[in-house]
Parts: structure tokens; C-alpha cells; sequence
């Protein structure tokens, strides 16, 4: 029987029904019907994606909190921490690094990488800050395959190019740029002018209306 293909759109629901269990304390057990009303989403799209990872539903009670969180935790793959490496330590790069949301779910800067002087040789929220020129070594020393590139566009794959030499297998990309990417390495772009000029869209679409 061939693999089910598990929709690219369930993963980050995962994730919002793992924050919702982190905080819920009501009891040992949560419904579907609980999950898909503090989501947001219906019940049937809760119990189906589950239902892609395993049976986790106990008939008559519904999850057992505790077990659905540490099973969601080894699916996302962040039962361990995660090493990253920042590429840019500008406005966006400072505020990513002093961003503690990031340990609590599993994922760690180790390290800022920058070519300006300014910036080299010392460290912010005690993350150590060092030059480009010192990317590959120190990505391959700490075995680090998860990088956030904050750096202008112009720079962008120029970043992407040394990274994924380096070894890094996965790229969550501020850079207003869309860079090329060897098959295999997952590069995830995110543009905050754009969503923001979307919501912008929607508001002026509503203002017409």
C-alpha cells in the first residue's frame, strides 16, 4: 500500500494545535471539537490531520494532552533542539536574536554572521557575532543545518550559495529576493512588505465595498 502523501498545509496546523495544548489546562483530555473551536479550524480538518500521523484518539474522551503534544513534538522533528546560524545582523537580525520565543520551541542561534566591522567580534543576547568569512567553518564544526538570512537583496544568494555549501539543509529567508536552491534544500521566504501590502489590499477592497 503506497505512502499517503501528507498535504503541505497540515504541518502548520500541527504546530498552532501544539501551542494551543501548551496552554490548555482544563484537563487530562481534549476533543476535536475543542481543538477545531480554539483554532479556529472545523473538527473534521483537526481529526484528519491527525489522523495522517497515527491514531491518537481515545473513543468517548478524545486526546490524552500530554501524549498528543509529545507525539506532535517528534513529528515537527523539535523533540531536540535545533542549531541556527543568522546571516545578517542588521534592525530585523538584532531583533530575531533577541527573540526568546525561538528556545521554547526547540530552536537555538548559536551564531550571527556579518561582514561589518561594527558588528564583528561581539555578541548581543549573548549569541557571538562573526565574520562571513568564518560561515563555513563554524556551520560545520557545530553541524548546524537550519540558517535565517536577513541580509539585503543584493546579498541574498550569495548567502544562500555559502550556507548550503556549508552544509545547511534548510533557509528561512527574510530577504526581499526569492533565491535558487539545489534540490533538496528547503527554502522557505518570507516577506513582511508583502503580507502587510496584502492586508492593506484586503482593507481597501472592504473600504470599496
Amino acid at each position: 500500500m503506497p505512502k499517503q502523501k501528507i498535504p503541505v498545509q497540515a504541518i502548520p496546523r500541527l504546530s498552532l494545535y501544539y501551542r494551543v495544548l501548551l496552554g490548555y489546562k482544563t484537563s487530562e483530555f481534549i476533543r476535536s471539537s475543542e481543538l477545531a473551536r480554539l483554532t479556529g479550524f472545523s473538527a473534521a480538518v483537526v481529526r484528519r490531520d491527525l489522523a495522517y500521523f497515527g491514531q491518537f484518539g481515545i473513543p468517548g474522551r478524545g486526546y490524552n494532552i500530554a501524549q498528543l503534544k509529545e507525539s506532535i513534538l517528534k513529528i515537527l522533528g523539535i523533540d531536540t533542539e535545533w542549531k541556527i546560524a543568522l546571516v545578517g545582523v542588521g534592525n530585523l537580525g538584532s531583533a530575531l536574536i533577541s527573540y526568546k520565543g525561538f528556545t521554547k520551541h526547540g530552536f537555538k542561534i548559536v551564531c550571527g554572521f556579518d561582514v561589518n566591522p561594527s558588528k564583528l567580534n561581539k555578541k548581543k543576547a549573548d549569541v557571538p557575532i562573526k565574520h562571513m568569512r568564518d560561515l563555513a567553518k563554524y556551520v560545520r564544526e557545530k553541524a548546524i543545518k537550519i540558517a535565517i538570512i536577513a541580509v539585503p537583496a543584493l546579498n541574498c544568494q550569495e548567502a544562500v550559495d555559502k550556507l548550503v555549501k556549508a552544509g545547511v539543509r534548510g533557509i528561512l529567508n527574510f530577504a526581499p529576493f526569492r533565491p535558487k536552491a539545489p534540490a533538496g534544500i528547503e527554502v522557505l521566504n518570507v516577506d513582511l512588505s508583502i503580507e502587510l501590502e496584502k492586508l492593506a489590499y484586503f482593507l481597501n477592497q472592504a473600504k470599496q465595498k
